[in-house]
């Protein structure tokens, strides 16, 4: 059985908090790894094991969490140079598709958006325990 079957029947809370998409957003991604997929294999080649939705979850999860790629192909059965392979390729093609990209630092200093940024001071300090008598 495929994670994402077991997956897809989530709420949409649910889906979004494991893979930080909502479903909409999660099938309109499948739809251009598709396409990119149809024009990837036209001349032939090994089928991937995985199916899109895996390869994408898979993709979402590794992004998510920042696990090893050694973790996640672990939960997906498949080697980790797979994990990667698939991982690059999901990131290259919502890249290229320029519907999931960010904006460049130029666009962002040109847009009339005030940011306020906080920062927050995670170094450690010394804590007072009491003294044993």
């Amino acid at each position: 059985m495929q994670k994402y079957d077991r997956v897809k029947s989530l709420s949409e809370e649910e889906f979004k908090r494991l893979t930080g998409v909502k479903h909409k957003t999660f099938n309109e991604m499948c739809e251009i790894l598709r396409d990119d997929e149809v024009k990837k294999n036209k001349n032939g080649g090994k089928p991937n094991i995985l199916s899109i939705e895996d390869r994408l979850l898979m993709a979402l999860e590794y992004l998510r969490e920042y696990r090893t790629y050694f973790h996640v192909s672990q939960s997906y059965g498949v080697s980790e140079s797979t994990c990667y392979r698939n991982c690059i390729w999901v990131e290259n093609v919502l890249i290229k598709s320029g519907k999931f990209s960010l904006l460049g630092k130029k666009e962002l200093l040109k847009c009339d958006v005030e940011y306020e940024i906080i920062l927050i001071d995670a170094s450690e300090s010394p804590i007072e325990r009491p003294y044993k008598l």
